[in-house]
């Protein structure tokens, strides 16, 4: 297994689902909006501007909760370890084969190092 940097460390994989049940729409899409207004962004820069922005966010739930995830944060409480990258999408319908609930998480794939 590759080090990263300090011989003690090791590069791990982490593979998130989270199901959440959204009970307040207009509060999810609010503050979608607010993260929007918010941000730095050069509206003139942009195909788009921040009214039609706004309103792609609070017709689409599924864009407004995917904007304002942050998955940054999902190991802040973690001694020893520290975020590196990822990704955070959402997707309407059930979960994708691999991430189907199964009674169980989905096989690991082999170690490449063993």
């Amino acid at each position: 297994m590759a080090t990263d940097g300090d011989p003690g460390s090791r590069r791990l994989q982490l593979y998130c689902r989270i199901d959440v049940t959204v009970t307040d729409p207009a509060a999810l899409t609010d503050h979608a909006v607010a993260g929007l207004r918010a941000a730095d962004i050069d509206w003139a820069q942009e195909e788009d501007d921040l009214g039609s922005a706004s309103a792609e966010l609070r017709g689409d739930l599924t864009r407004a909760l995917a904007s304002v995830a942050d998955i940054t944060r999902a190991v802040d409480a973690i001694p020893g370890v520290e975020f590196r990258g990822g990704v955070c999408w959402a997707e309407t319908g059930p979960p994708r084969a691999p991430f189907a609930p199964t009674g169980g998480p989905p096989p690991m794939a082999p170690d490449p190092a063993q």
